[in-house]
């Protein structure tokens, strides 16, 4: 049988097998055998073991990173919040455009008065003017639209139908004046009656005027 070789290892008895010793005999194979076979579960284990070592120190590290801003951070806040005390108790609670918007909005709705205390005068309540109504001349198709177009739209009461040019150019020879004083002040025909200014006084004699005229051209 060839001589077997293993590394240095100590026996019971105190003899101690060395590297490359070659041993003889069944019991130092035996013993050679078992130490052969566990040294590479033991290597093995030792080299698995090795970053689970560099796991906890990573963690650790962070965790130090981590606890070292978050104090940071907390002395930056409570700083701030110092500062903002310290500037603000002097230069803004104290101002009096401060003092005056504080006291206005806790200012009570009313007043307990006791018997024998004076009424205060209410204070006079500004109303804003109202403004005057902006004069708003119609022309002569809105007059006519908004006064005329009731009757002489449909010929009640006798009053002649715009653009019928038959019926509106004997009136029309009458001449412009005429016709405007009959639309102005009224005016009673043969067939019916017209109110004056179509029975809108509201209208001014120079929007009646333009009414006419607008009449009178569109029925030559």
């Amino acid at each position: 049988m060839a001589p077997f070789r293993v590394r240095r290892r100590r026996l019971s008895g105190g003899r101690a097998l060395h590297a490359g010793q070659p041993i003889r005999g069944r019991g130092f194979l035996a013993v050679a055998l078992i130490y052969n076979a566990r040294a590479p579960v033991a290597r093995a284990q030792s080299i698995r073991s090795i970053p689970l070592s560099q796991d906890q120190k990573f963690f650790d590290l962070y965790s130090l990173v981590i606890g070292v801003l978050a104090a940071v951070a907390l002395g930056i806040f409570v700083l701030s919040m110092n500062m903002s005390e310290q500037t603000q108790g002097v230069f803004t609670r104290e101002a009096p455009e401060y003092k005056a918007a504080v006291a206005e909005r806790i200012r009570p709705f009313g007043q307990v008065l006791l018997p024998g205390d004076d009424i205060p005068a209410a204070a006079a309540v500004e109303t804003a003017p109202t403004p005057e109504p902006v004069a708003e001349v119609l022309t002569g198709p809105q007059v006519y639209n908004q006064a005329c177009l009731a009757c002489h739209g449909a010929g009640i009461g006798g009053a002649p139908i715009l653009g019928d040019v038959d019926v509106w150019t004997p009136r029309i020879a009458q001449g412009l004046d005429v016709l405007v004083d009959h639309a102005i002040n009224g005016f009673t025909g043969e067939l019916g009656y017209m109110p004056p200014k179509g029975g809108r006084l509201d209208l001014s004699d120079g929007e009646v005027t333009a009414a006419v005229e607008y009449m009178i051209e569109e029925s030559q």
